[in-house]
């Protein structure tokens, strides 16, 4: 099964069509695909995943492999209710809190940084795809997301670590995302993230040339009016490898209300026989401007003309 690939330097050639109309498809049918060309710094993601990596292995590795979570995989105990990862939160907007995270080097600090300016510029411009496509106005996504200071984002740093028992144990459990936009820098070695799609388990392969790894979360969906999907995924430990997930969430700040775009949303609570009405005159036109006109009917501001 071969995952869709977004290449954004044909966003402004000839090929604009056919790229949307992929990145189109790819929202509505799988909820997750890569990202090449994205024009981010690669000699900085680079540099990001390099010292995320020291700061793992100098601050959390030991302390990991002498938790609970790992003694009670050793002990074989009851693995169901524990995902096998070693991770934190770093937000970044509307506040950041990344000076404020133990052990963390200032030169990581400043790296992530400047990562996550050119990455808000990568979700920005994938938002404003999606309401185009969705036909919505460029910035709908954005203004829907957005608080005073704009939408929030954050980004979940883990390591699945190298597991003795990956039979036991899920590295992160199924799950769909929460926010909104999630935009994935992963492991260029190690595999393990897998995503559920008609009726079988997507195997995600390891990133090559620091593509980004975009899947949709459930703010969209509801955005979308279920146009737009978010998708169960999971991690799956290994024993021979230690993976890094750097997962950035372009999300709704928490005082956003969110809810379907209205131009997605079907008429509703209109009189049938009203309707009846309005497809004498319409009966042999496109249904798409007869179900807008009973909505403003319906809205109380009906204008068809007869």
């Amino acid at each position: 099964m071969t995952i869709p690939v977004i290449d954004f330097s044909t966003l402004n050639g000839d090929k604009r069509g056919e790229t949307m109309a992929l990145l189109h498809e790819a929202c509505q049918k799988w909820g997750f695909f890569l990202i090449e060309n994205h024009e981010i710094d690669k000699n900085l993601m680079e540099k990001v995943k390099q010292l995320i990596n020291v700061h793992y292995e100098e601050n959390l590795k030991e302390s990991f492999y002498q938790s609970e979570i790992a003694k009670s995989l050793l002990e074989k105990q009851n693995t169901s209710d524990i995902d096998w990862e070693s991770a934190f939160f770093i937000w970044h907007r509307p506040t950041s809190n990344i000076r404020k995270i133990p052990n963390l080097s200032e030169e990581l600090s400043q790296t992530m940084d400047e990562y996550i300016e050119q990455l808000i510029k990568l979700a920005e411009k994938l938002s404003e795809l999606m309401s185009e496509n969705l036909g919505l106005k460029k910035n709908y996504m954005k203004e829907a997301f957005s608080g005073t200071n704009g939408p929030a984002m954050g980004t979940k740093v883990a390591k699945y670590p190298k597991c003795p028992h990956p039979e036991l144990v899920r590295g992160l459990r199924e799950h769909t995302d929460a926010g909104g936009i999630i935009l994935l820098l992963q492991d260029d070695l190690v595999p393990g993230l897998e995503f559920f799609k008609d009726g079988k388990w997507v195997e995600i392969p390891p990133s090559k040339n620091n593509a980004i790894f975009v899947n949709t979360g459930d703010q969209v969906e509801v955005l979308s009016n279920g146009l737009y999907k978010s998708v169960v995924h999971r991690v799956v430990p290994h024993k021979n490898g230690s993976r890094l997930s750097i997962a950035s969430f372009y999300n709704p700040v928490g005082e956003a209300i969110i809810s379907p775009a209205s131009k997605l949303l079907y008429p509703s609570n209109y009189r049938f026989e009203d309707y009846l009405e309005l497809y004498g005159n319409t009966k042999f036109g496109e249904k798409a401007p007869r179900f807008e006109s009973i909505k403003n009917m319906a809205n109380g501001h009906y204008n068809f003309e007869r």
